[in-house]
């Protein structure tokens, strides 16, 4: 009987394995599949807010999201000199058709119903909720569900808030509805409403920047909810590069580089009372 032998074939196809240059994959992503060839185009909020963007200014790689696209632009191949900024807005990006844009982020919630128009990408976040008010209000409510239930609230009917306000919160008045997230501010400035929520950096945000006397009351950890609140990079439906942005979010996630950037950028979340 012959000894047990490897075919020198397969040894060599297995060094190919074994030894292939890490950039092929990068290489692949980064070649013919972007708007401009050479070029990955990422799109943003004008403006974009602390803490996903610092000083409005993408480019600088500065706040969380700002240095997630740049992390995921290095392992899909692109150098920091090769990423180009535009702006889009919400409401226009969330829609179907052609984009002017290879990814876009700026806080896209992953929901069913959108989905069937544009592609995610695996999920970048997992946003606790915050409960925004004004001094007064937090004089005299608390941060527990009793409380929080006889509260006057307004939200941003285009996002996943509302039914997490319907669901976990149940208010004893039905809640004023709002085309978006501004709409909802001037409302609390106007005292029409009590409270609001907000993924939790924008709440901090919101209640440093925005209103004089802004509180954050608590918020509702990412798991409280059984289907919680994920921000997805957001591309044209069938965007070839789908695959690739998943597998750099992927990667992301694995090697803890999201949880470390999360720590640089969104630590000062913590220390906000969490819901009863």
């Amino acid at each position: 009987m012959k000894p047990n032998t490897v075919p020198s074939a397969l040894i060599a196809g297995l060094a190919v394995v074994l030894f292939a240059d890490p950039s092929n994959a990068a290489s692949d992503c980064s070649d013919g599949k972007t708007l401009v060839d050479g070029t990955l185009t990422i799109a943003t909020g004008n403006p974009a807010y602390f803490p996903w963007v610092i000083d409005n200014d993408p480019s600088s790689g500065k706040g969380f999201e700002g240095a997630v696209a740049y992390e995921v632009a290095k392992r899909m191949g692109f150098a920091a000199d090769a990423v180009t900024w535009t702006s889009a807005s919400f409401d226009q990006s969330i829609q179907p058709g052609p984009k002017d844009f290879d990814f876009n982020l700026q806080q896209f919630s992953i929901t069913a119903e959108r989905d069937e128009v544009v592609d995610f990408s695996a999920p970048y976040y997992a946003a606790a909720m915050a409960v925004l008010v004004r001094q007064p209000t937090a004089d005299q409510a608390s941060a527990t569900l009793e409380s929080l239930k006889t509260l006057i609230w307004g939200v941003d009917a285009n996002t996943t808030a509302l039914p997490m306000l319907q669901e976990i919160i149940a208010p004893d008045a039905e809640p004023l509805l709002y085309d978006d997230g501004t709409n909802v501010v001037e409302a609390m400035k106007a005292n029409q409403i009590d409270a609001a929520l907000f993924d939790l950096p924008t709440a901090l945000y919101l209640s440093a920047v925005v209103l004089d006397d802004g509180v954050v009351l608590g918020q509702f950890p990412a798991d409280r909810s059984e289907n919680p609140d994920q921000f997805g990079l957001l591309m044209e439906e069938g965007n070839p590069l789908k695959a690739c942005v998943d597998d750099a979010v992927s990667s992301m996630t694995a090697d803890g580089t999201l949880a470390a950037i999360e720590a640089e950028w969104l630590a000062e979340t913590t220390g906000v009372p969490v819901i009863d």
